[in-house]
């Protein structure tokens, strides 16, 4: 399931960058602070254990499972993406196939085309690896969705190199409804601590 081979995804298309655009992509793909749970505690916690429930078919292996939506919930959130929709997207390109390669090359869990390494990376940036697989993804869907003012098909279509097109961005948002749409559970305030009673009050 977690394998190689070939993959149906539409190659994402080399466009000419600015240099304040392709140096601000850069910035972001070279961030290497720790992945982590970003949200309240409670709340993303009760994410993660939804998320590993409908992801354990596809990855029963519980630790890399973990590791792998951390990774998902870090790098969609600090882009500004909501993490639904990159397990729709994720589930679409490459069906949670860590090593999976398309017929134009496209490489990863987010189905990265080698050109971005050359544009906003380093040469030793691995698109099999987890977390740069998903920082690039992640980053390139924000990238599409600042140049398409926030329109989701028109940002998902251009990651898909179809833009124009409505069946890639579809099939993602169909997928974002039908297996990965969350709503956060409404957790009751906790409650004041209460001064101490060796605490002065004034």
């Amino acid at each position: 399931m977690l394998g190689s081979g070939p993959v149906l995804a539409g190659p994402q298309i080399e466009e000419k960058l600015v240099a304040s655009v392709q140096t601000a992509l850069a910035s972001a793909i070279a961030d290497r602070s720790a992945p982590r749970l970003i949200g309240d505690p409670r709340v993303v916690q009760a994410w993660l254990a939804e998320m590993s429930a409908r992801l354990a078919k596809r990855m029963p292996d519980s630790e890399q499972r973990t590791e792998f939506l951390i990774t998902v919930q870090y790098e969609a959130s600090r882009a500004g993406l909501d993490p639904q929709l990159m397990l729709a997207l994720i589930t679409h390109e490459s069906a949670f196939r860590k090593y999976a390669i398309s017929s134009a090359s496209a490489r990863g869990y987010t189905q990265i085309m080698p050109f971005w390494v050359r544009l906003i990376g380093t040469p030793d940036h691995n698109l099999f690896h987890l977390r740069t697989n998903l920082r690039y993804g992640a980053v390139i869907l924000r990238h599409y969705l600042d140049i398409e003012k926030g329109d989701v098909v028109r940002a998902l279509a251009r990651y898909n190199g179809s833009l124009g097109r409505f069946e890639y961005p579809n099939t993602v948002l169909g997928l974002l409804e039908s297996r990965w749409k969350w709503s956060p559970p409404v957790f009751p305030p906790e409650p004041a601590i209460a001064p101490s009673a060796a605490t002065p009050i004034k």
